[in-house]
């Protein structure tokens, strides 16, 4: 395409996380740097403020937190493949996450009811009044 070849140096920021596809809209990606979800060299931002390749963002959506440092600057959002070029997360990000993902696992394994604790089924129930002779 003609203008893809376009050097930029600097993007604001909601922009590039929109281009990047970490937020389904440009409007998510600015309420969420308003709401302080999305830090910039680890101090809140405006939706306004214009990154460069080498910045360190951090985001939180939810329970999911990743740290990323900026590849490049693209105007135009495209492909998931190419998005997934425009930055990089950290060593330590990628170790945090595999931490809580292994800690969510321990945690739903612990918190797996083994069956017939609890609340009868309604075969239990059936079984215990053809027992007691109703």
């Amino acid at each position: 395409m003609p203008g893809d070849d376009i050097e930029i140096e600097s993007l604001r920021l909601d922009k590039w996380l929109w281009a990047a596809r970490l937020f389904k809209t440009r409007g998510l990606a600015a309420q969420a740097v308003r709401g302080g979800k999305v830090q910039v060299e680890g101090q809140h931002s405006k939706p306004g403020r214009h990154i460069a390749p080498g910045t360190l963002l951090y985001i939180r959506r939810g329970t999911f937190e990743i740290e990323i440092r900026v590849n490049s600057i693209t105007p135009r959002r495209g492909p998931a493949p190419q998005a997934a070029l425009l930055y990089e997360e950290t060593p330590r990000s990628i170790e945090a996450r595999a931490a809580r993902a292994e800690r969510n696992r321990a945690r739903a394994g612990a918190e797996a009811r083994p069956r017939g604790i609890g609340r009868p089924t309604k075969r239990d129930r059936r079984e215990l009044a053809r027992l007691k002779g109703h």
